[in-house]
């Protein structure tokens, strides 16, 4: 749950959250076999703007980071296109996760292609 609660500031990260990055972040409650009750905490959360400093690392291993790198930049493309803010948040992000640079970037690289790949189902 900590890797869907750490979403929700992705899906703000432009302003605005949108019908399909709320629709994306219940397919992965579901994915994550999330109780109601979770669910209902996570809903709650996202009804308020969120930023990086809302993330707790503390929550998330090593591979939980890399985990959510690779589904924020899949949640950046949700509604077709990956904005400017989106990437320059997502470039934050790696580095809040400490995640090493070069390591980002073919994290980044090959979630964008995947998810470009995706689009015609998101």
């Amino acid at each position: 749950m900590a890797i869907v609660r750490a979403l929700v500031p992705v899906a703000w990260a432009d302003g605005v959250f949108a019908e399909q990055e709320r629709e994306t972040l219940e397919a992965l409650l579901d994915a994550f076999g999330a109780s109601e009750d979770e669910k209902n905490q996570v809903r709650e959360y996202a009804k308020s703007p969120r930023t990086l400093d809302d993330i707790e690392l503390q929550t998330l291993s090593a591979d939980d980071r890399r985990i959510l790198l690779r589904h924020a930049v899949l949640l950046s493309f949700v509604d077709g296109t990956q904005g400017d803010d989106e990437r320059a948040f997502l470039e934050q992000l790696a580095t809040r996760l400490k995640i090493p640079a070069d390591e980002s970037v073919a994290i980044q690289t090959f979630a964008a292609q995947r998810a470009k790949g995706l689009l015609d189902l998101l």
